[in-house]
């Protein structure tokens, strides 16, 4: 059985705590407790594949960004949340995206960005379409949740693992943090 470390980043508040309960025990956390960093453990098929994620919950305020490039260092995909109805926190997603790309020197890392809180569509700041157009911009997976309704909670980390496997070997002549081809 292969294990995945995922990461779990944003800014403060905007649902990654909520997502991860969601997905490891199924139940949705109310009220808002600043996480200084989590760990959870569960096991998932992905494509008949049996895994385990090792899933960090990351704190969101700038108190404990110093810490964040351990968490990048050590993990192997990576889930970016913003809330979609907080543009502050969509701006706040990009040089946490920039910082992953330089701490593990690779430009294809594996990761997601995650418009959480689609359940207050009403209250809404950030379109899909800003959405979209970033994560096309990253080349990676775009999706909206919502950990209230667990809207898409299980298929955002079965996406995570299908991306860790896809990128697990580097095309030949890339680089990335665990080798260097000469």
């Amino acid at each position: 059985m292969r294990e995945y470390k995922v990461v779990v980043l944003g800014s403060g508040g905007v649902g990654k705590s909520a997502l991860t309960v969601q997905f490891v025990t199924g139940s949705f956390i109310e009220k808002y407790d600043p996480t200084i960093e989590d760990f959870y453990r569960k096991e998932i098929e992905v494509d008949s594949s049996p895994s385990v994620l090792e899933i960090l919950d990351t704190a969101g305020t700038e108190q404990f960004a110093s810490m964040r490039d351990l968490y990048i260092k050590n993990g192997q995909g990576f889930i970016l949340v913003y809330s979609l109805v907080n543009q502050q926190s969509f701006q706040d997603i990009k040089p946490m995206r920039d910082q992953i790309i330089r701490v593990k020197r690779y430009e294809r890392v594996p990761m997601i960005l995650v418009g959480n809180k689609v359940d207050l569509e009403g209250e809404r700041e950030v379109s899909s379409g800003e959405g979209k157009a970033l994560a096309q911009d990253w080349s990676c997976p775009f999706m909206e949740t919502s950990a209230k309704n667990k809207t898409s909670v299980d298929e955002l980390f079965a996406e995570i693992v299908r991306q860790m496997n896809y990128s697990s070997v580097p095309s030949r002549g890339d680089q990335c943090c665990s080798c260097v081809l000469l």
